[in-house]
């Protein structure tokens, strides 16, 4: 008994022991967390330089991991495997994660510069009173070409791009919300259009449109124009000016229908740990000097109206960032589709892309 009543001794010791270590560790890494601030982002949609500066001046340390589509983001969330505080969603993303209950409601006495943002830029569609999102960065959706070769008036439709001298010619982007979206516009349609039959006959009249299409890519099309390898690519406005500042030859155009105004956001996702840092991380980017630095390395434009004034004047008056209103006043915002249309939308590209017209020219 005496031996039993020691190994009985011993194990509770043990497990005592574990017991304390566990919660040591625990401790330290509830501790460690609070100074961490996980964020999830595009690949390269930050200058390295104020990741630096955040962490120097908060004793924050920002652990990045970032995503390619706004799908393969969510999916993460919702995994609710990591514990992401801050995540970059476009607008059409924000809404989907409000109405799926991905996002924390924002409380606007905690941030500080919301007043910077362009009053043009708030209370849009997809989060009105900007409940769940901060604007981040934004741009258009349209078209770069080779001043050499075209004009300005060959793309004053998008109806145009079914010339048959355009065969062979356009990079078109890989993206579904985006192809379909050029057929919507050529007909004076929404590119939230989720009626079946005129997506159907959108569809079939891109068949032609196809015929065009040299190759669907994404970020290479960026690549190619400012190499001089292709003379027209449907993109968007920072890739296209990028291009531009690479190759004077290159020119960008919104057609007369309008196109595609898109927004990216900073949210507090559900999965956050540490609503604090991610607060101190929203007002940092909010201040003019840091939306500044960050619009410069990324070419992208801000929606910080006072962070224009501290811009280099050549990128501020560049009117492929930074169009005219009369130009924005045509572009449109996505709105999140239900599943049903979202798959109809994915269905009707996938059948573009291996149509036989495309395929011939591919």
């Amino acid at each position: 008994m005496n031996k039993v009543y020691k190994f009985f001794l011993t194990s509770i010791c043990a497990i005592g022991l574990l017991l304390v270590l566990r919660a040591f560790l625990t401790s330290s890494r509830v501790t460690a967390d609070n100074k961490t601030l996980y964020f999830y982002n595009w690949g390269d949609y930050i200058d390295p330089d104020l990741i630096d500066k955040f962490e120097k001046e908060t004793g924050y340390k920002i652990v990045t991991e970032t995503f390619d589509s706004n799908e393969a983001m969510i999916a993460k969330i919702k995994q609710n495997s990591t514990n992401f505080d801050i995540c970059i969603p476009s607008e059409y993303a924000v809404e989907m994660m409000r109405d799926q209950g991905l996002l924390k409601k924002l409380d606007h006495k905690k941030i500080v510069g919301l007043d910077n943002i362009d009053k043009r830029f708030l209370n849009l569609a997809y989060d009105p009173e900007n409940e769940y999102s901060i604007p981040y960065l934004w741009g258009s959706f349209g078209i770069i070409y080779n001043t050499k070769k075209y004009k300005a008036e060959d793309f004053s439709s998008w109806k145009n791009l079914w010339d048959p001298k355009f065969k062979g010619e356009i990079l078109s982007f890989d993206g579904a919300r985006e192809t379909l979206g050029i057929g919507l516009l050529a007909d004076n349609l929404s590119l939230n259009t989720c009626d079946k039959d005129k997506l159907v006959r959108v569809s079939n009249e891109l068949v032609g449109y196809m015929a065009n299409v040299r190759a669907i890519l994404a970020d290479e099309i960026r690549m190619y124009m400012a190499l001089g390898e292709a003379n027209v690519g449907i993109t968007f406005s920072g890739d296209a000016a990028s291009a531009i500042d690479s190759n004077p030859d290159l020119a960008y155009a919104i057609p007369k229908e309008g196109s595609n105004i898109w927004f990216d956001s900073m949210v507090i996702p559900k999965t956050s740990k540490n609503t604090e840092a991610a607060y101190a991380f929203i007002n940092f980017m909010l201040r003019a000097e840091n939306a500044a630095q960050n619009a410069e390395y990324i070419s992208y434009a801000t929606p910080n109206k006072k962070a224009l004034a501290l811009i280099d004047p050549a990128m501020r008056n560049n009117k492929t960032l930074y169009p005219d209103d009369d130009v924005i006043d045509r572009l449109e915002v996505f709105k999140a589709l239900d599943k049903e249309t979202t798959i109809l939308y994915n269905d009707l590209f996938l059948d573009l892309k291996i149509s036989p017209k495309a395929k011939e020219d591919n």
